[in-house]
């Protein structure tokens, strides 16, 4: 008899589709639906209940959450693997890949003991399967291809279910490791039973990723080793959204980073605990003061603070290169005079291919830098990108001097370019004039406020 492996793989999503089926009947007969916690209307500011013990429902900005149907006492979640089209910026719109219309996908946001029901459709045009990061949940669910379940085809669905035992940070991803570098990743967020103490008045989730993308081009090179655009909650800085907190609040921020660089996420003017890894909670004789902490590729931190100090307050990836947007080799002349040393090259000349010219041609010569594909003389060179629309925010004398100033080697290095009417939203009511040149790539605001302001711009932000 002749068995092809779609056949089988079908046969196997069946299988365990039908075998789902029946647990959680068995289970629904057994548990009777508990009675759910109020909630607030749905909305993208609000759409998960509150946790028993008063935990605070989690803001994603940019993000929306995932809504749930309650039945027999099961949260069922509607979920969507297909094509996404993000704006980092305005006006810089990319093809990227994630689920139900958002990169980063929906927040799931469920409370410790809850048994939940994912169905899952996949709507790209290859193979795909979930995984849940952190989770502990039966071997058939753990979606990682072939090992533990039968890949889900295009067009095909496949229903994830298991009970919550775990409380903390987790998130759930592609298993397709290309997949994850086009954006499929989301935060799974399980609230304890009992409130964490010390208890939160905000608490915030965040998804730090990496992109290398070519200039005119809208799709990433997953390949690359070199990223010059870097987001949070799929935007990059001055159009990431603001954290609103309120003047004595006490804070939680939760950081997920999923991409191939790590990044040392810094806050300005407050010291911090880490209260928690993609494991879990930390017991709280393990906390010290820091204020910046280092998340990991596929690791997940969870930070709190007493906001006791009013500003707008910079957070912010401290690695140079992760503070600006569309980085292109090279920044300043390594020297005015001569070719100087080569960055950004292509993949074969800095693995020393010849492709072209003779051994000692100058096309040969050393090279610095990680390329994305094309070589600076293909490209764009960024110290030219943006110097008129950084003069028009100079004022630094005569032409006279501005000549001079290009015989400073290294000039120019950083471009002053605000943009603030392009990204206001309520959540920038009352930043001072200029203050989008500030905030770039892998950067964001804390904004601590006062009772009035931010009264105010909490009234901006809640529609009517």
């Amino acid at each position: 008899m002749n068995i092809d492996r779609r056949s089988v793989l079908r046969g196997g999503a069946g299988l365990l589709a039908w075998l789902a089926g029946l647990k959680a009947a068995a289970w629904a007969q057994t548990h009777p639906a508990q009675h759910e916690p109020p909630r607030k209307p749905q909305s993208q500011k609000s759409s998960a209940p509150q946790p028993k013990g008063g935990s605070v429902s989690l803001k994603t900005p940019d993000i929306p959450k995932l809504p749930y149907k309650l039945e027999n006492g099961v949260k069922i979640f509607d979920l969507v693997a297909e094509p996404v089209k993000r704006d980092f910026l305005p006006g810089k719109t990319f093809d990227v890949w994630g689920y139900n219309g958002s990169m980063p996908g929906p927040t799931i946001e469920v409370v410790e003991g809850d048994r939940v029901r994912i169905l899952f459709r996949n709507k790209l045009p290859e193979a795909t399967t979930v995984h849940w990061h952190g989770l502990e949940v039966p071997i058939a669910m753990d979606g990682v291809p072939a090992i533990s379940q039968p890949l889900v085809l295009p067009g095909e669905t496949y229903t994830y279910e298991f009970t919550l035992h775990q409380h903390g940070t987790f998130f759930y991803h592609s298993h397709m490791a290309m997949q994850e570098m086009m954006g499929m990743i989301g935060l799974f967020i399980i609230h304890p039973r009992e409130m964490y103490r010390p208890r939160v008045d905000k608490d915030f989730g965040l998804i730090l990723q990496e992109w290398a993308i070519l200039p005119n081009n809208t799709i990433p090179n997953t390949l690359s080793m070199e990223f010059n655009w870097l987001t949070i909650n799929g935007k990059a800085g001055p159009a990431t959204t603001p954290l609103i907190v309120k003047l004595g609040d006490r804070v939680r921020i939760r950081f997920v980073n999923l991409g191939m660089d790590h990044h040392p996420m810094h806050l300005h003017g407050n010291q911090f605990y880490v209260t928690g890894t993609e494991g879990g909670r930390v017991p709280e004789s393990l906390w010290y003061p820091q204020n910046t902490v280092i998340v990991g590729v596929a690791q997940a931190r969870n930070i709190e603070f007493e906001a006791k100090y009013p500003g707008d307050w910079m957070l912010h990836c401290h690695l140079p290169h992760h503070m600006m947007n569309q980085m292109i080799s090279m920044v300043g002349p390594m020297a005015h005079v001569g070719s100087g040393m080569h960055t950004g090259m292509g993949m074969e000349e800095g693995m020393g291919m010849m492709r072209q010219g003779p051994a000692l041609s100058e096309e040969h010569g050393p090279g610095m830098g990680r390329g994305m594909g094309m070589t600076t003389r293909e490209k764009p060179v960024s110290s030219m990108v943006g110097m008129e629309m950084s003069e028009k925010h100079e004022h630094q004398g005569s032409g006279t001097m501005k000549q001079e100033r290009k015989r400073v080697p290294g000039f120019p290095q950083d471009m002053w370019i605000p943009m603030d009417e392009a990204v206001v939203k309520p959540e920038t009511y009352g930043l001072a004039p200029d203050w989008s040149g500030a905030v770039m790539g892998m950067m964001t605001l804390v904004r601590v406020l006062p009772p009035d302001l931010y009264n105010k711009v909490a009234s901006l932000m809640w529609e009517p």
